[in-house]
């Protein structure tokens, strides 16, 4: 019989990674690899002790449950949690995950054992993103998290903060409303609409606005998706951490590229905005009054910082700036897609959200406020209702206990494993939720309803998304403007469905194109 050489071998077994095994099968000798798996099993046994690991499928020698992982990993998680349970165990590489997919499980990881969970995985491209953990997204829980969840919340996305930049998100969204208005019948992208008014928000929120954004905001906005995108490519690196050196997908040069230019750019943002607050301080005299831009807010606390247990570092605040830039454009646009496409594909839902916006908001000579968006009860339903059909996130970003902890039915999670909650799998369960594959708003308007942890989408605890204050008033208010203001027509020949992409956020695989048609013969409403 003739042999067969490694490289082919470990490339059929792993498919699409088959020119980057091959690769690792020239670098990598059979017996390390051995030793690397008979010291896998040994741990594993030690883990078990008197509890048991979850149920789970079992994999292959070395590469574990890898082969067997479908594109979108949420469904396909809620399948092998129909065949195994809402908790059970996966081997991927040379990790372990846990997968929880039911509300009484989620409840004892986020709020029973939440400081045990509290945290995050960091693979290497967030690793990148995050300055090495400087963040708040992916900052080890301690000290220095708690300083970056302070500053983050009581500092920059306060009431009176988000009131005090109300002028800014009001100007944004109408610029967005004229812009539209201008196409004169061509097809638009909603989503990157959307993503260019909440990425021009964000920079107007965190400097001014006046820096630079014209020139350097189309090659930002590239940066940003091509990071995102980057964050979500499946390394092979991260499941086999002895590989990391060899970078063999190339994942962390190319989001270091990225990282580094738009490093370059806080640098230069962060330099100008000092110089600028420097001069205005002199000219105001030593009370002269501060600015309230977030990136002035920012520079305050990191200069005061010698009086401060936790200082905020330099690598802290360009994390910080990382965090609302990458992580709040990305939630906001993704979700203001999904919304228009579902709305376009039940013409009855959009009917009912235009009434209430013609009662609550008025008529021709009338934009959307923010005031207008408590009112707007049955449009709020419907972004619920989306959030619970399309995640953002539908697997939330994975916890890694800091020491074994014992879940009910007596399993073992192992200290430095990965637990992956399948909120996804949570809000289409049928045993939560009426008839969860239905788009039905109407299940919302009664909020006090439903059993505690089915229904999360920005996850919860302690690492919950510390940005939704901002998406709360950003997001409502997008998608008011673009019903109230406009009429949505897909163009001819264009196919509006809603396939997903099979990515680690939730996003439309084809993006929404459709003719944005004045409602009102004001111009005034269009900014």
């Amino acid at each position: 019989m003739a042999r067969v050489p490694l490289s082919k071998i470990v490339g059929a077994i792993l498919g699409g990674w088959r020119e980057d095994l091959a690769r690792v099968a020239l670098t990598l000798s059979i017996p390390l690899l051995l030793t690397l798996w008979l010291y896998t099993l040994l741990r594993h046994k030690t883990w078990k002790g008197t509890f048991p690991l979850p149920p789970g499928p079992r994999g292959l020698p070395l590469v574990g449950n890898l082969p067997f992982l479908r594109p979108n990993l949420h469904r396909c998680f809620s399948e092998y949690a129909r065949t195994y349970g809402p908790i059970f165990n996966l081997r991927l590489g040379n990790k372990l995950f846990i997968v929880v997919s039911s509300p009484s499980i989620a409840k004892e990881v986020y709020k029973e054992n939440d400081i045990i969970f509290s945290n995050h995985d960091q693979p290497i491209a967030a690793g990148v993103v995050s300055y090495n953990g400087s963040n708040l997204v992916r900052c080890p829980y301690g000290p220095t998290w708690r300083m970056l969840r302070r500053v983050f919340v009581n500092e920059l996305l306060n009431s009176r903060s988000l009131d005090a930049c109300y002028g800014l998100r009001r100007r944004v969204v109408r610029r967005m409303a004229r812009d539209l208005y201008s196409k004169n019948g061509a097809a638009i992208d909603v989503g990157e609409a959307a993503f260019a008014t909440t990425l021009n928000l964000l920079a107007s929120m965190l400097w001014g606005g006046e820096l630079w954004w014209e020139t350097i905001g189309t090659e930002f906005r590239r940066a940003v998706v091509e990071t995102v995108e980057l964050m979500g490519r499946r390394n092979i690196s991260d499941f086999f951490p002895f590989l990391a050196r060899f970078d063999l997908q190339g994942v962390e040069r190319e989001i270091k590229e990225r990282v580094s230019w738009l490093d370059r750019v806080y640098e230069a943002l962060i330099e100008e905005r000092a110089r600028l607050d420097g001069a205005e301080e002199e000219e105001g005299g030593e009370k002269g009054e501060e600015r309230k831009d977030l990136l002035s807010i920012l520079l305050r606390i990191r200069n005061d910082g010698d009086a401060a247990e936790v200082p905020l570092t330099d690598a802290n605040l360009k994390g910080l700036i990382m965090d609302l830039m990458v992580g709040g454009t990305n939630t906001i646009s993704t979700t203001v897609e999904w919304i228009m496409a579902e709305l376009m594909h039940r013409p009855d839902i959009d009917q009912r959200a235009r009434q209430e916006l013609a009662a609550v908001v008025g008529g021709p000579d009338t934009a959307v406020e923010e005031s207008h968006i408590p009112r707007l009860k049955y449009l709020r339903a419907v972004i619920k209702e989306v959030l619970r059909l399309h995640p953002v996130v539908p697997l939330l970003v994975p916890r890694v206990p800091s020491e074994p902890c014992v879940l009910s039915g007596g399993y073992l999670i192992p200290a430095g494993a990965r637990v992956v909650t399948n909120v996804w799998a949570i809000h289409t369960d049928p045993g939560l939720w009426d008839s969860p594959a239905e788009f039905r708003p109407e299940r919302f308007l009664n909020e006090g309803s439903g059993a505690e942890f089915r229904y999360f989408p920005f996850g919860a605890g302690l690492r919950r998304c510390a940005g939704l204050p901002l998406v709360e008033r950003m997001l409502p208010l997008v998608v008011a403007t673009l019903l109230h203001a406009f009429e949505w027509r897909v163009p001819e020949g264009v196919e509006l469905d809603l396939c997903e992409r099979p990515r680690i956020t939730l996003t439309k695989e084809r993006p929404v194109l459709a003719i944005p048609i004045p409602r009102f013969s004001n111009p005034d409403i269009y900014g």
